[in-house]
C-alpha cells in the first residue's frame, strides 16, 4: 500500500504559501507507517510548528499502469478524508537547505485517515464540500469543484511514473487555511457536513 499526496492542487492554498500554480500535479510519498486512524495524535518532538492540512482522499480499486484519462474513473471506487500533517519549521529548513522534504512530510502518523469512505456512486465528485474543524471553528473548508486538477487527471498522470495497487491512498491536495496545532485542540473532519474523524491532540 503507497501514500501519494498531490501538492498544491487549490490555488488559494498555493497562493497563501507563496508558491506558484503547478502546470501539472505535483507528488511525494509516504510510507505506510506514516498511516493513523487513532483518536489521540501526539505532537512529535522534533516540530515546533505542526500544521494541518485537510484533504479529500481516492482509494485506488485495481492495478494500473500508463492509465488514460478517459479510464481513471474505472480505477477507484471510494472517497475519504484525512489530514497530511506537515513539520513546518522542518520543512522551511528543508527548503532553505535544498534538501527533501521527506522528515517534514512522511513521519510516522502524519497520514491521518478516515475510518469509513464513501462510494463514488453516491457523490457527485464535481461537488464535494469538505472541512475542518479546530475546537469547533472551521479553519478549513474546500471543495472538489476547487481543485485544478481533478481525481480522474492525478491518476492518470502519477500512473506514468508508479504502479498504481489496489489500497493505494491518494491525497489530492488541500485549501486553504492550513495552520498550526498546538496541544489540547481537537481536530474534526467532514464531507458534506458527516463526521469523517476526530483527533485530539496531545
Amino acid at each position: 500500500m503507497k501514500i501519494i499526496c498531490i501538492g498544491r492542487n487549490y490555488s488559494d492554498h498555493a497562493k497563501e504559501m507563496n508558491a506558484e500554480i503547478p502546470e501539472e500535479p505535483m507528488f511525494f510519498m509516504k510510507p505506510d507507517t506514516a498511516l493513523f486512524r487513532e483518536k489521540d495524535f501526539y505532537i512529535p518532538e522534533f516540530t515546533n510548528d505542526l500544521h494541518h492540512e485537510v484533504e479529500l482522499v481516492v482509494k485506488i480499486s485495481k492495478v494500473g499502469k500508463h492509465i488514460s484519462l478517459q479510464n481513471a474513473p474505472n480505477y477507484y471506487e471510494e472517497i475519504g478524508l484525512g489530514i497530511d500533517f506537515t513539520a513546518r519549521d522542518v520543512q522551511k529548513i528543508c527548503k532553505e537547505k535544498g534538501w527533501p522534504w521527506e522528515k517534514a512530510k512522511s513521519f510516522d502518523n502524519s497520514a491521518v485517515i478516515s475510518n469509513h469512505f464513501i462510494p463514488k456512486s453516491e457523490l457527485d465528485l464535481q461537488n464535494i464540500s469538505f472541512s475542518l474543524q479546530k475546537n469547533n471553528t472551521i479553519v478549513q473548508n474546500g471543495n472538489s469543484n476547487q481543485m485544478i486538477f481533478s481525481f480522474e487527471a492525478i491518476i492518470s498522470h502519477v500512473s506514468k511514473f508508479i504502479t498504481l495497487k489496489p489500497g493505494d491512498l491518494i491525497y489530492t491536495g488541500t485549501p486553504e487555511g492550513v495552520g498550526q496545532v498546538k496541544i489540547g485542540d481537537v481536530l474534526e473532519g467532514f464531507i458534506h457536513d458527516k463526521p469523517f474523524f476526530q483527533l485530539k491532540i496531545k
